[in-house]
């Protein structure tokens, strides 16, 4: 059985390179999302969204490998959008008022009762808390900006200042702060981190 790697087939999406900002069209996707607010190092809401999100996805994963479809596939990486009601504070690090939209991507083919029958599958045999908080929903970002940064998230300053100015010299921002984990940071060590910087311009 072929494995779809969906992170190649977006490849413009999805493998950046550091020596450059660059700009993407980013299309409509199904997500799996949890929404959230708090420092991410320290919320137990952010630990607890990723673990729900893991556990749905590799559930759909191999509910499809072994139904009617047959179609294996790779898990797509965590993704967060982040921002704050008042963006000074985005800004100057008070990551306490953060909000966050903690998402994995989903497959074409992954369908709203694949999710409902992957959530029952999941709650019988753990029942995460962060689970009635998740839905799947089309996100579309149209235009963007952005680069690959290496390195501990707290070293992301210049990266993200290279991708604003990238996008103030031709338009200007909108949306939300977007970051894509390639890197597991539980095992990837910090100066190792690869994470996809993004922000959406006019």
């Amino acid at each position: 059985m072929e494995k779809m790697d969906f992170k190649k087939e977006l490849k413009q999406l999805y493998q950046a390179t550091a020596k450059e900002v660059v700009q993407v069209d980013v299309p409509p996707m199904n997500f799996l999302m949890v929404d959230g607010q708090g420092d991410p190092n320290t919320s137990q809401d952010y630990a607890d969204a990723i673990e729900a999100l893991f556990a749905l996805s590799y559930t759909l994963k191999f509910m499809v490998k072994k139904g009617a479809l047959a179609l294996d596939y790779a898990v797509m990486p965590l993704e967060s959008l982040w921002w704050a009601d008042d963006m000074t504070n985005f800004a100057t690090g008070d990551k306490s008022l953060w909000k966050w939209t903690a998402m994995v991507m989903q497959p074409p083919f992954i369908t709203s009762a694949m999710v409902y029958s992957a959530i029952a599958e999941v709650q019988k045999k753990n029942q995460l808390p962060a689970m009635r908080k998740l839905r799947m929903k089309s996100f579309a970002e149209g235009k963007c900006a952005q680069t690959l940064h290496v390195g501990p998230f707290a070293e992301e300053g210049p990266t993200i200042e290279r991708v604003h100015r990238f996008i103030q010299a031709r338009s200007a921002l909108r949306g939300k702060h977007h970051e894509i984990y390639l890197s597991d940071s539980r095992r990837a060590a910090p100066e190792k981190c690869k994470t996809i910087v993004r922000q959406p311009m006019q």
